[in-house]
């Protein structure tokens, strides 16, 4: 074979890896408004980046006939490209060629983008669209996840891992993911789930549809396993390189600042009326973020899921950040169980990938109940204690109203190695609110008072005068200093840019043992 008809060769066995299943299966991918795993990457990455790596694979099965149905690429497209001028790693499994199954081949193709790109300190981006482990194969295919599991394992808290599933994943193709930084799902098209449907049924009796099951909505407002829920697969793609703007190429490294069209100066009088006078009324912890923020950007990360806390990545001056703030809107903002093991896990990825920490506190303790008690709170709040108290980046806190009981210190207090703690003047720091302090405290006192009602009025004056104010705080030094409102954003982007030197080199260990 001359050169012309080598390049002839390689021309045709490009095409055909082009060509996925077919041009009819890519037609049926259209129809159900999915696009092909091609297009997928391609408006993923900067026009013209992306180098395919091992387009030429086939799959090595013997059985069942598969020897006479071979693909190159067998089904998955890997390589490598840049989104907004940075270096990504990605894969994308093809659903139209065996059902996006993996196989030995397909996986030893994402171990090896991934194994490149903890070499080189980059992201690795996964677009999941398989029906799940390759039946022909068996267990080798089963090998192949656990190679893939073995490296999502070995990359954890090394360079950031994005999955974005596009279509159905099943088995143990939902362990990859879990196992990443961040879920996005595509609504109506996305599915996840250990045991399908009919297997529910069978062994349960259980009558339950795809999407109640594991729709993108299921995943992100009832299991919490998901962290984004989108609109569809163009918005979901979208979300995926903005959501990078945030985060660094990998942890030794901090994120990129962008230039700043916000003033670090500002300040707005309308954040002085956000807290309502009533202490029992709600607000929207949106709302100040919004107004301390750069441009009131906040990109927040599992919006449906455990609502009384908040989580996301804004800018101060330029810089990313990660919030954490508890929500009035929801059950008064207090913490339970979900909202703690959300909010440890944004930490701890905030603080594996260098993202200085901002937290905002109007919390008026645990949530009660035997639901709560039974269900592990306990074990679950400290998940949350230990997580701010083992992060080492840049912290600051803001209480903004309620800071009672054993949630004042769980939320980057002072105490658990915050860095600047500043109050509004709204702040009530104490055990508990001053009614259910002062029926405990003086309980006999009321009982023995000529005038009860009076007097418990009396003394819950006198506990508000004493505690319902961030001074008794600011005296012992718990409070770093107490702030009008519209001073928030200067004060909080000087004490950031004050923190971007930190180091604080933690106890020499082989990790510490987290309350899982």
């Amino acid at each position: 074979m001359n050169l012309e008809q080598q390049a002839e060769e390689l021309k045709r066995r490009n095409r055909l890896a082009e060509e996925g299943g077919g041009a009819k299966r890519r037609e049926r991918q259209h129809k159900e408004v999915k696009m092909s795993a091609r297009e997928r990457i391609e408006f993923l990455l900067d026009e013209g980046t992306f180098e395919e790596t091992d387009k030429l694979v086939t799959h090595r099965c013997t059985d069942f006939g598969m020897q006479d149905q071979k693909y190159f690429g067998d089904g998955f497209v890997t390589g490598y490209g840049r989104i907004e001028g940075r270096l990504v790693f990605c894969f994308a499994q093809d659903f139209t060629v065996f059902g996006g199954s993996l196989s030995e081949a397909n996986a030893a193709k994402i171990c090896k983008i991934m194994d490149l790109a903890m070499k080189v300190g980059a992201p690795v981006i996964g677009l999941n669209d398989s029906g799940g482990a390759r039946i022909q194969e068996g267990v080798m295919s089963l090998a192949g996840y656990a190679d893939i599991f073995l490296r999502n394992t070995l990359s954890s808290g090394v360079i950031p891992q994005i999955s974005a599933i596009m279509g159905p994943c099943a088995g143990g193709a939902v362990y990859s993911p879990a196992m990443t930084d961040f879920i996005f799902m595509v609504e109506g098209t996305s599915y996840m789930f250990i045991t399908g449907p009919d297997v529910i049924r069978t062994v349960t009796g259980e009558e339950v549809e795809f999407e109640a099951l594991g729709g993108a909505m299921s995943h992100n407002s009832k299991s919490g396993v998901a962290h984004f829920a989108s609109d569809d697969e163009d918005q979901c793609i979208e979300d995926t390189r903005y959501l990078l703007s945030f985060l660094p190429q990998n942890n030794l490294e901090t994120a990129p600042r962008v230039l700043p069209s916000d003033d670090p100066l500002r300040m707005d009088d309308d954040l002085d009326r956000v807290v309502p006078d009533a202490p029992n009324k709600p607000y929207d912890m949106r709302d100040v973020v919004r107004y301390v923020v750069d441009d009131g950007e906040f990109f927040e990360v599992q919006e449906h899921f455990a609502q009384n806390i908040i989580c996301g990545y804004a800018r101060l001056n330029g810089y990313s950040i990660g919030v954490v703030g508890n929500q009035p809107r929801a059950l008064a903002g207090v913490l339970d169980i979900d909202a703690s093991a959300k909010a440890a896990r944004f930490v701890r990825t905030c603080d594996a990938f260098n993202i200085p920490l901002l937290t905002l506190v109007d919390v008026p303790g645990f949530l009660p109940g035997t639901d709560q008690e039974w269900g592990g709170i306990i074990r679950h709040g400290a998940k949350l204690l230990y997580a701010f108290t083992e992060a080492t980046v840049p912290k600051i806190t803001v209480i903004t109203r309620k800071a009672y009981g054993g949630a004042y210190d769980v939320m980057a207090s002072k105490h658990m190695l915050a860095d600047f703690n500043f109050a509004w003047p709204s702040a009530e720091i104490a055990v508990m609110g001053p009614e259910g302090a002062v029926n405990i405290i003086h309980r006999r006192d009321i009982a023995q008072s000529p005038t009860p009602e009076e007097r418990r009025t009396k003394l819950i004056d006198d506990y508000k005068a004493r505690f319902a104010n961030p001074f008794t705080a600011a005296e012992r030094g718990y409070i770093d200093d107490v702030i009008v409102p519209h001073e928030t954003r200067p004060k909080v982007i000087a004490a950031l840019e004050t923190l971007l030197t930190k180091r604080q080199p933690g106890p020499k260990r082989k990790h510490g043992n987290i309350p899982l």
